[in-house]
């Protein structure tokens, strides 16, 4: 099962201090620490928002996901190759990854699903249904 975490919008903004301090004591700390992007698509449908993130070779419960007013964060650690070779190319990545994507309108935060299958971690973000207003008269 993966869990999804909702922010209110008065932690926002220290999530992003906490998070752009955390990058940066990493980064002077040490300097082979490398925070990778994976591949990641919003697809909007009629009735949804559709989030998908290509990460091969992760578990569910490795995936922190925050939904954070229209902003989704999704972070991890995919784990190394325990037994070190001489590559003649190197192109996955390992270790931390982080990607954020604005969502382009409203949604619905409590119906939001996650999905993690072949390789591919999919989120759905149910629009907010149009509600009618009647004029009393």
């Amino acid at each position: 099962m993966i869990t999804i975490t909702l922010r209110p919008a008065s932690v926002r903004n220290q999530h992003m201090v906490d998070q752009s301090n955390y990058m940066l004591i990493n980064w002077r700390v040490s300097g082979s620490t490398h925070i990778w992007r994976p591949p990641t698509d919003v697809l909007e449908l009629e009735d949804r928002y559709l989030v998908r993130v290509e990460i091969a070779g992760m578990d569910e419960k490795d995936f922190d996901i925050i939904l954070d007013q229209n902003y989704l964060t999704i972070k991890g650690v995919r784990p190394d190759i325990s037994a070190r070779r001489a590559y003649h190319q190197m192109e996955i990545n390992f270790g931390e990854f982080i990607t954020t994507v604005e969502i382009p309108g409203p949604i619905e935060p409590q119906a939001v699903i996650a999905e993690y299958k072949a390789g591919f971690l999919s989120i759905t973000l149910p629009k907010v249904t149009p509600k009618q207003i009647q004029i009393n008269g």
